[in-house]
């Protein structure tokens, strides 16, 4: 939208050419969605606290999360708001990437907004059923790759790159790429659900994770970066850059108020969202297999939910003490604020070793 409104100025004032800058745009996108989750935080909370919105804390749990029983949650609704609104500002609103990207985000919002409103105000603790969820989560997803294939005019659409070799790629068909898109999209979007669970777990690694991924989108959308580093040009992926400059500025943003006590949680309503954006992402700069090296974070959380369920259901023993996994190390002993730190630590390893792909091929 200011893109338009800086257009139109510049004939007059040079100095407004500078919108024009896809980096400048991405600064200023992660700063708006920043100050916005800043400053509406406080009322944010207010008004959750006012709804009654608590989080209920599961009783099988570490006994000292009991405390956090009435903090608000919903808050990811606050993230997903500045997102939105920095989104809208910020970036050049004709570009398909950016609409599919905002309605798997906001789709999906809303499946873990009422969620979250059955959990907490309808005092449902199993919110909406695996079915439900599973066909809102696949509609949206099989929309996205259909979009994706038939409209967006990706480059290696029906292709898996792998990353650190420089000539393989693993064609899929259009088949395939739908069922790939279905997988990554849906698969994230429950990782990150399955890793907030202490003060502050998801939202720093999604900063990490998205971070990452502007890198691959700005490289990817132009032409004379892509062909260097050989990764497919994907026409209009800067804008996507200026996109995750805003999910990690929001992010940045929920942290604040998020971060151990925290003031306010994130819900599914959040988590299940931005799981979804990360994963579009992904396949949009068609780097799914460096998103999974770079949210092995998210990755390992749902598979020892996984593992831990399959096992007992065969065995009737348990693999880990309590799944996911950064409640096995609370158990431990672990305090709640080293597990988040240390995966905090582990998720940065993660990110720098799917940045490394970018040269090492």
């Amino acid at each position: 939208m200011l893109v338009w409104l800086a257009q139109f100025l510049e004939q007059w004032i040079s100095g407004f050419r500078v919108f024009q800058y896809t980096t400048f745009r991405a600064v200023m996108a992660a700063l708006t969605a920043l100050a916005f989750c800043l400053f509406f935080g406080p009322w944010t909370i207010r008004k959750l606290t006012a709804l009654k919105v608590g989080q209920a804390v599961r009783s099988d749990g570490p006994q000292t999360h009991l405390i956090k029983t009435g903090t608000p949650t919903m808050g990811g609704s606050l993230i997903l708001t500045a997102i939105t609104v920095s989104v809208l500002l910020w970036c050049k609103l004709n570009n398909h990437l950016i609409w599919t990207l905002l309605i798997v985000m906001l789709g999906t919002g809303a499946l873990g907004f009422y969620d979250d409103w059955k959990k907490v105000v309808y005092k449902d603790p199993n919110g909406v059923s695996a079915r439900f969820k599973m066909v809102w989560q696949s509609a949206i997803a099989i929309f996205a790759g259909l979009f994706l294939l038939y409209f967006a005019n990706l480059p290696a659409t029906t292709e898996l790159i792998v990353p650190f070799f420089k000539h393989i790629q693993y064609p899929l068909g259009a088949i395939g790429f739908c069922v790939l898109t279905y997988l990554v999209i849906v698969g994230t979007s429950n990782a990150v659900n399955l890793t907030d669970g202490l003060d502050g777990l998801a939202a720093f690694p999604i900063v990490l994770v998205a971070g990452g991924l502007a890198v691959f989108a700005y490289v990817s959308g132009h032409v004379n970066f892509a062909q260097y580093l050989q990764l497919p040009h994907i026409p209009g992926a800067n804008e996507v850059m200026i996109f995750c400059a805003a999910m990690c500025g929001a992010c940045l943003g929920f942290l604040w108020w998020n971060a151990y006590p925290a003031q306010v949680f994130m819900g599914d309503v959040g988590a299940l969202a931005l799981g979804a954006a990360l994963g579009t992402v992904a396949v949009i700069v068609r780097q799914e297999i460096v998103l999974f090296i770079m949210g092995g974070l998210f990755v390992v959380e749902a598979l020892s939910v996984m593992l831990q369920v399959g096992w007992y259901k065969r065995t009737h023993k348990r693999i880990f003490l309590m799944a996911p996994i950064h409640h096995h190390f609370e158990v431990k002993g672990w305090k709640e604020t080293q597990v988040v730190v240390r995966f905090w630590i582990v998720t940065i390893v993660l990110v720098l070793i799917g940045l490394a792909t970018l040269k090492i091929r």
